[in-house]
């Protein structure tokens, strides 16, 4: 099964990107577009910098008993709000990974993603006092 007609030219990228999607179980493919929707919110380099004068406070959501990866995400996003999410980007990409590809439980990786918005908040902290 081909999502897009062959005659249509992609970069290598793009096509690279297609023929992954097509692989994956229609599952996974849910997660797949959600992450990509996550990283798509992305700021661009030219967002408006936020005031450092005195550091924010993160916004207190409620994790929910059978939140998802990356309704996590979103949610540890929107709650790290200040955070530059280039940094997270890495080792969020990995800890997504883990769950979808190596299997680990949604449970373990979103005990893991809080702990590192955590950590990176602390860094916020200590950047904006020093």
């Amino acid at each position: 099964m081909h999502i897009v007609p062959k005659q249509q030219k992609l970069d290598p990228e793009q096509q690279r990107l297609l023929d992954l999607f097509e692989r994956i179980a229609p599952s996974d493919r849910d997660s797949l577009l959600a992450f990509a929707e996550f990283l798509s919110q992305r700021p661009s380099q030219e967002a408006v910098s936020v005031d450092r004068s005195s550091p924010l406070e993160p916004k207190q959501l409620e994790r929910p008993a059978d939140e998802s990866v990356v309704k996590a995400i979103k949610r540890l996003s929107e709650s790290y709000f200040m955070l530059e999410r280039d940094q997270l980007l890495d080792e969020t990409s990995s800890l997504m990974t883990s769950h979808v590809m190596q299997g680990r439980t949604a449970v373990e990786v979103i005990d893991d993603l809080e702990a590192l918005f955590k950590k990176h908040y602390q860094n916020y902290l200590s950047e904006s006092s020093g």
